[in-house]
């Protein structure tokens, strides 16, 4: 990436504010407006062949993951049921997908094999540059993680409670979803959406031990879903070889389950 696709970034959200001021947008959506002409450029970019580094690409999924954040936060205002949430999240997958279907269009057919696969979710693409950038990511956000290991087993006792042992609740909140937008970066930028680990894998882990002490959880389910995600990728390369199927399937196939039961079983705890 070069400086003047840095500059084209930045012009294009500069425009979108621009254009959010022309027609009296609310001063609290700027910023959405800003980040929205930012990967419009991006996505325009890419259609058009441009090669992105390891860390423009983490920063490109983190910057969406924060949107998708953002949108799920806001409909949880509105929404208390978990369902009406993971509908959302789906939905949000689906608006993805366009993108990509998009960016596909676009593409040079030397890179739709690539973009195809990334889209399914595959480890395939995976280089060791694409490894260090991402181990150097995970491992900083790990540490930080670990540092909120006592707020987050506060808040899990309820808000109240947490403001009575001295933490910060805003803070906190966001401090949560930037680092939990930076693991999801990581493995969306060169791994593509895997679908299910990230809920599946924790809820076994917590009941397998018992607990829910963030300092037992935390390893725990890094490990854990390491684990399921290689035994999937193993089943997806191993099950039809030499055909090899999407990482994604087979993580649907034995996480869906699992988070259906979850629903289930928590609108009877109800």
């Amino acid at each position: 990436m070069n400086t003047t696709t840095v500059i084209q970034l930045i012009t294009g959200a500069l425009g979108s504010v621009g254009f959010g001021i022309l027609f009296h947008m609310k001063k609290k959506y700027l910023p959405l407006a800003a980040v929205g002409g930012f990967i419009s450029w991006m996505v325009f970019l890419l259609g058009k062949g441009l090669t992105a580094g390891s860390a423009v690409m983490i920063l490109a999924a983190f910057v969406g993951s924060l949107i998708s954040m953002g949108f799920v936060l806001l409909v949880s205002r509105k929404v208390r049921n978990m369902s009406m949430l993971v509908i959302c999240g789906v939905m949000i997958g689906y608006i993805c997908s366009a993108v990509t279907d998009f960016v596909v269009t676009f593409a040079e057919d030397s890179d739709i094999v690539n973009l195809h696969g990334w889209s399914q979710g595959s480890f395939s693409g995976m280089s060791w540059s694409n490894v260090k950038v991402a181990a150097l990511m995970v491992g900083i956000t790990l540490i930080l993680t670990f540092f909120l290991s006592k707020p987050i087993g506060a808040y899990q006792l309820g808000e109240m409670y947490a403001q009575s042992m001295g933490v910060n609740i805003r803070v906190f909140r966001v401090l949560l979803i930037l680092l939990s937008s930076v693991f999801s970066a990581c493995v969306t930028a060169f791994a593509g959406p895997i679908s299910f680990v990230g809920i599946a894998v924790p809820y076994l882990i917590k009941h397998l031990l018992g607990t829910a002490k963030p300092l037992v959880v935390i390893p725990a389910t890094f490990l854990g879903g390491a684990v399921f995600s290689m035994g999937c990728d193993l089943i997806a390369r191993m099950a039809f070889a030499p055909l090899e199927l999407n990482i994604s399937t087979v993580t649907s196939i034995f996480g869906a389950p699992i988070v259906i039961f979850m629903m289930i079983k928590g609108r009877k705890g109800k």
